[in-house]
């Protein structure tokens, strides 16, 4: 009877050791969304989706099924697919569905709802109709037409073709009359919805009056574009019931409906923390068992105790490998209609997850062979100790102690080996970049970031506003801070304005018929007639966006045409005060890690031109950088020579855009490849010794710009 007890009391520490093990590994990987959240960025997920998944022409059929009726083309839905898509909301909404999939594994949702929120996706359709028409404008060519009628008739067909997406031939050009002026207005006027004809109408007159019709373009076809926009938006909201779209529904018809999981949830939702606890007590209660049982020779009782822990530990190892190779590293079979690049995502992820389980197995059962290795270790040299070496009571206590530590290690150690959940600084999975100096981080900076075209500036320099930048992977705005100008003001203003001599012209006429001087703080480009948005809200925008944001580091260079004293109290009034970093007064001391910066919430760090001070965190910026020159006509133009800021400081603006009266759209193309950047990048860090910091460039969707700083920031 005593021989069938010591039997049982083996046999349940064995199953308890495989019990324990199996189910501290399935808590600290499988039903645990740091686990998942953790594999997707070892397999660079976030990142294939945009650069393999999203451009793969397998996948074209969906991105027009989805898209269709948009006012843009298919190719600008690609190229700017990050505006439309940004990564930031793809990460947060594929947390969501692992925070549901765990959830429901763990029984804390009754059933697996899976669905996405497509509406901030929809929101940037706006912004995206937007820089389409940003590219249209810009390329459009002037020609003459004999006749008003015929100027009217290309004029309505330009107008028609900019709203539904298609690039006009040309622009009709004819010296007008007052009466004419005011015929073309209505006929431009029509393509317009009743509520917003009355607001635009002087803008459009005083435009035809000049024979400005790229202008009147650019005032009319937001508006027109984004209508049809909306209307399509909410096409798309109808279908996918109101902007959620359900994900458990799809995966179902295309023949994946999730079983694996619904067969996993009754042994996952009883509590696995509840079995594992239950199966140590039972482990301990069997040690104890097995150490009464039979002789009470000390070396046989620590033997007693470590076969059972080997065993038990050698059988978890050998299943996980049996797992393994039963199921080849895959759950989930892709459907042969995906798209091949989805496909190699999809499993790629999976042998991922599958080797981190394995190794997570591995590791725990490692704990048990150890301890019951130590306890027959023991044990045999109780048998075979001479005279006066140990006494038997300190080895005894020495076993029982392995015992103890083999249980809480079986617990502890998947925890510990498993994966956590990833740190990330500056987005899109960038862990390595939280360890690195401030000043040793290659960030994408917009120049004149406020000057957009969907704030409808006149001569934009960017296309999206600063929200959708910040987004698709903008981390330093150069913005300029401004009081509304006087008219009397306007000449002197101008002459020392980037602005081409029609824009001059055109926004000197319309002083007095349109745009009338507003008080308080703005952010202007040159002259706030041609363009402004309220400072205050827009460093709230800002701020939002941040708090939304919790890892991400953001700069401000401030091009200050007002006092620091006024910018101090925007930045309160915003609430922005509990953000701001405050740079060391020795710009020579190095500057703290992203992940410090972070860790202590001071992530927002403010720069200034002219001002320093009064406020601490509110420096001059060539105290503390360096730039090149900034007034390039010609990509072969381009140098690394010394500017303001001399040629010794830690931090190193790389000013990378062609000014030509004015930005230049078509240069953008040229200098925001990912080549051409880097080339000039590494060119100049060789010439002036130091990293480039900030890589200003205009028309941040056009190119690669964003890859290029990504690739900085790898090499480094």
């Amino acid at each position: 009877m005593r021989r069938l007890w010591w039997v049982v009391a083996f046999v349940v520490a064995v199953l308890s050791t495989l019990t324990v093990v199996t189910a501290a590994t399935v808590r600290a990987t499988v039903l645990s969304p740091a686990f998942h959240e953790s594999v997707l960025d070892e397999q660079d997920a976030y990142d294939r989706l945009y650069n393999e998944v999203l451009v793969d022409p397998d996948a074209a059929p969906v991105a027009r099924e989805l898209l269709a009726g948009l006012a843009v083309p298919e190719a600008q839905i690609t190229s700017n697919i990050k505006l439309v898509l940004p990564p930031d909301t793809v990460r947060a909404l594929t947390r969501e569905q692992i925070r549901a999939v765990v959830g429901y594994l763990n029984g804390d949702r009754d059933a697996l709802d899976l669905s996405v929120d497509v509406r901030p996706v929809l929101n940037n359709l706006n912004d995206l109709a937007h820089t389409y028409f940003g590219d249209l404008v810009a390329g459009l060519q002037d020609r003459s037409e004999p006749d008003f009628d015929r100027f009217t008739a290309d004029l309505s067909a330009a107008l028609r073709d900019v709203s539904e997406g298609r690039a006009p031939a040309g622009l009709p050009s004819l010296p007008l009359t007052p009466e004419q002026v005011e015929q073309a207005t209505d006929a431009v006027l029509r393509v317009l919805p009743a509520g917003q004809r009355a607001a635009l109408r002087p803008e459009i007159e005083t435009a035809l009056a000049d024979g400005d019709v790229a202008t009147v373009l650019a005032a009319v076809a937001p508006a027109a574009v984004s209508d049809r926009t909306r209307d399509a938006a909410r096409q798309l909201q109808a279908v996918m019931d109101g902007g959620t779209w359900d994900l458990t529904d799809t995966l179902a018809a295309s023949g994946n409906d999730l079983a694996a999981l619904h067969r996993l949830r009754p042994y996952t939702a009883v509590g696995v923390g509840l079995v594992e606890l239950l199966a140590a007590v039972l482990l301990v209660a069997s040690l104890v068992a097995l150490w009464f049982l039979g002789s009470t020779r000390p070396d046989r009782r620590l033997t007693r105790l470590g076969r059972p822990l080997v065993v038990g530990g050698v059988l978890v190892a050998v299943a996980a490998l049996v797992v393994r190779g039963v199921t080849g590293g895959r759950v989930v079979d892709p459907p042969a209609a995906w798209p091949a690049s989805l496909a190699r995502l999809v499993d790629d992820v999976q042998h991922g997850a599958f080797a981190h389980i394995t190794r997570t197995a591995l590791l725990a059962a490692l704990v048990p062979v150890v301890a019951g290795a130590l306890l027959l270790g023991a044990g045999h040299y109780l048998r075979v100790r001479r005279p006066g070496s140990l006494p038997a009571r300190r080895i005894v206590g020495f076993g029982a102690g392995a015992a103890a530590v083999a249980v809480a290690g079986m617990v502890v150690v998947p925890l510990v080996a498993g994966p956590a959940a990833p740190r990330v600084c500056q987005g899109q999975g960038s862990a390595a970049l939280c360890d690195r100096p401030y000043d040793e981080v290659a960030y994408l900076t917009s120049h004149n970031a406020m000057s957009t075209t969907v704030d409808r500036f006149i001569g934009p320099l960017q296309d999206p506003g600063i929200t959708a930048q910040l987004d698709d992977g903008v981390r330093a705005l150069q913005i300029d801070t401004y009081r509304w100008e006087r008219p009397d003001e306007i000449t002197a203003r101008l002459a020392d304005s980037d602005f081409t001599s029609a824009q001059r012209e055109f926004i000197a006429d319309a002083v007095n018929r349109f745009n009338p001087p507003r008080d308080g703080l703005w952010l202007c480009h040159s002259v706030c007639r041609a363009g402004a948005i309220a400072l205050v809200p827009t460093l709230r925008e800002i701020g939002d966006w941040m708090r939304a944001h919790p890892t991400e580091v953001v700069t401000l260079i401030i091009q200050d045409a007002i006092s620091g004293q006024d910018t101090e109290q925007a930045f309160a009034e915003a609430g922005l005060t509990d953000l701001i970093h405050t740079p060391d007064p020795d710009p020579a001391k190095p500057w703290p890690t992203l992940g410090e910066m972070t860790d202590s919430g001071r992530r927002l760090v403010v720069f200034a031109e002219q001002a320093d001070g009064p406020a601490d965190w509110y420096r001059n910026f060539y105290r503390y950088g360096m730039e090149t020159p900034f007034a390039f006509r010609s990509p072969d133009a381009m140098t690394c020579a010394p500017h303001r800021g001399g040629d010794d400081h830690r931090l190193f603006l790389l000013n990378h855009f062609i000014t030509i009266d004015g930005g230049s759209r078509l240069d953008a193309g040229t200098v925001n490849a990912r080549r051409f950047l880097l080339d000039r990048a590494h060119r100049c860090e060789r010439e002036r010794g130091r990293p480039v910091t900030f890589v200003a460039v205009d028309y941040t969707t056009i190119g690669d710009a964003q890859g290029a700083v990504a690739a900085l920031n790898a090499e480094r």
